[in-house]
């Protein structure tokens, strides 16, 4: 992924800012507005149908071989996931950087400080 990949992000990003509907977005016009109006819940189910769709695509790719639907499904997921991402104030960017933070983990490294961040927390409840 290099800075094409993270244009393509910002600018999808910003685009799905302006769609909130505190931002000007009309919902008559715009589905991603549409969406924002809706609320979280709308937004979470649809991420849910996106999800299961690609991992149906995912499944006919596996007896068929072909992966265009694959790719396709996977673009409404990320779309989707990414107007998640804008309800709840966060950003692309937070996601690429949290994967790069990720990448510098190893396997145990990551399991052991996910163990030790969820003891961490039950301490703090």
């Amino acid at each position: 992924m290099g800075d094409h990949t993270n244009d393509t992000l910002q600018r999808l990003a910003r685009v799905i800012e302006s769609r909130k509907p505190a931002n000007g977005g009309d919902p008559d016009k715009s589905y991603i507005s549409r969406l924002f109006a809706k609320g979280d819940d709308a937004i979470l189910k649809k991420i849910g149908e996106e999800a299961t769709e690609t991992v149906m695509a995912a499944k006919d790719a596996r007896v068929d071989g072909k992966t265009d639907k694959v790719l396709y499904e996977c673009a409404d997921l990320w779309f989707h996931s990414l107007i998640m991402l804008a309800q709840f104030g966060l950003t692309p960017q937070q996601v690429l950087e949290e994967l790069a933070r990720r990448e510098g983990l190893s396997g145990i490294e990551e399991k052991a400080n996910r163990k030790l961040e969820a003891r961490e927390q039950a301490e703090r409840k």
